[in-house]
């Protein structure tokens, strides 16, 4: 059995090699394997029964995670270290102006003059959470380690780039069939906003008109700008000429008048920071003005009880009864939360632990799958399908939640691997 290794290098060089066709299979797996996952049918290979938990271990700032899956073509386990993030306090940049000569950006900046009030429903005098230490990371680094069904090792994988790309991959699976994507604001500027912005162009770049960037770092979201307009590798993309890209940092003017707009205007948010508190006030979203449009909120970057990028009265919102979603059967009367795993986010996510939402509260992205294929099979057959479940999932205001699955690595990291063979990225030893 020959085993492939890929570096970190090798991962992101294969990944950007990826076209559409290549993302879509890539997801259609995942989310099979998700489906599986929240089957509760042992007979199915990606069974969550078949899904140890992982284990964590905390020692002198730095937590590492060990995250076993299986499939039924593969074992793995996936081990990866991150440093505590810490929140460090603001600081006073000078008045900056930045030109660009780059087609569809708008980089322009001053020093803000906002003070706190997060309550403020104007957002006007609203600051931002303060930054996390620029001196330790919080990209998860490790290693994806892959054996075959009996054992025998197949690949060993950098996970640094993969994290990144799986979670995105996950939750670019509901973005792909939004009916509104036109206008995306993206919190962050690291690997996984990276990856959200690129999945999401090469999914709906047809149908992106203008990418905002916040970031508490102005000079980051520049950097990170410019991989999408500068890169003479998307120069030949179908979006290249069209999508216009932008950049907030607090270090605006009328910072939170600017944010709420923002927030208000998008059609998807892509929340990717592992921020401590909330990067917008509630208010922004659960005012009767910022309920009047559907929206994609994808809040991926905090991983733990402390941890809450999107306030929690956002999720108490989702759930209260009058918002009459009735496509989940323990919700008959209230909305759902998405999730990646159920048990999972009740002990980890931030937002949904201080939210205290209830198991039956929230749906598995893979039990949205299972529900999808019937009503699919009831429109073959005939019949009107779940239009309630359908319009939710394209049109209304929809939250998903995700602090990640060994599985999602595993199912991603086997089908990269082949791919990597298939076209002589990384290293093989033909027999280990």
């Amino acid at each position: 059995m020959p085993l492939t290794v890929l570096t970190d290098s090798d991962v992101r060089a294969l990944l950007l090699s990826l076209k559409k066709k290549d993302i879509e299979e890539l997801q259609e797996n995942l989310a099979e394997a998700l489906h599986e996952y929240s089957t509760g049918d042992t007979n199915s290979s990606c069974c969550s029964s078949y899904q140890p938990q992982r284990t964590v271990i905390k020692r002198k700032g730095v937590t590492t995670l060990f995250m076993p899956a299986s499939t039924g073509e593969s074992l793995g386990m996936k081990i990866v270290a991150l440093e505590a993030a810490e929140a460090s306090e603001p600081k006073d940049d000078s008045t900056t102006s930045l030109n660009s000569a780059m087609s569809g950006v708008t980089i322009s900046r001053s020093t803000s003059t906002t003070k706190s009030s997060a309550s403020s429903i104007s957002g006007a005098s609203f600051q931002p959470p303060p930054s996390v230490a620029s001196t330790s990371s919080t990209t998860p680094r490790g290693t994806l380690t892959m054996l075959d069904r009996s054992g025998l090792p197949t690949g060993v994988v950098n996970a640094e780039e993969l994290t990144a790309f799986r979670t995105a991959l996950a939750a670019t699976i509901i973005f792909r069939k939004r009916h509104n994507v036109h206008t995306i604001t993206v919190f962050g500027s690291g690997k996984q906003a990276y990856w959200h912005i690129r999945l999401a162009l090469l999914l709906r770049g047809s149908d992106i008109k203008h990418i905002n960037l916040i970031n508490r770092s102005f000079e980051r979201a520049i950097k990170l700008m410019k991989q999408f307009h500068v890169d003479e590798d998307h120069q030949g993309e179908e979006w290249y000429s069209r999508v216009k890209f932008s950049a907030l940092s607090p270090d605006f003017q009328e910072y939170g008048r600017l944010l709420k707009e923002e927030v208000r205007k998008a059609d998807v948010l892509f929340c990717c920071t592992p921020s401590l508190d909330p990067l917008f006030p509630a208010e922004f979203l659960t005012s009767n003005e910022g309920r009047k449009k559907g929206r994609f909120v994808s809040a991926i970057g905090s991983y733990a009880p402390h941890m809450t990028e999107v306030h929690p009265d956002i999720f108490r919102q989702a759930v209260e009864p009058d918002h009459h979603n009735h496509h989940h059967k323990h919700a008959a009367k209230s909305g759902v939360v998405i999730v990646d795993s159920l048990e999972s986010s009740l002990r980890e996510a931030g937002e949904i632990i201080q939210a205290k939402l209830k198991p039956e509260q929230l749906v598995e992205i893979g039990e949205l799958m299972m529900i999808k294929k019937a009503a699919m099979k009831e429109i073959e057959l005939g019949g009107q399908g779940e239009k309630g479940l359908r319009d939710w999932l394209t049109k209304g205001n929809v939250l998903y939640k995700s602090v990640g699955l060994g599985l999602m690595d595993l199912r991603v990291g086997w089908d990269l691997v082949i791919m990597a063979r298939e076209r002589g990225i990384g290293t093989t030893i033909q027999d280990f």
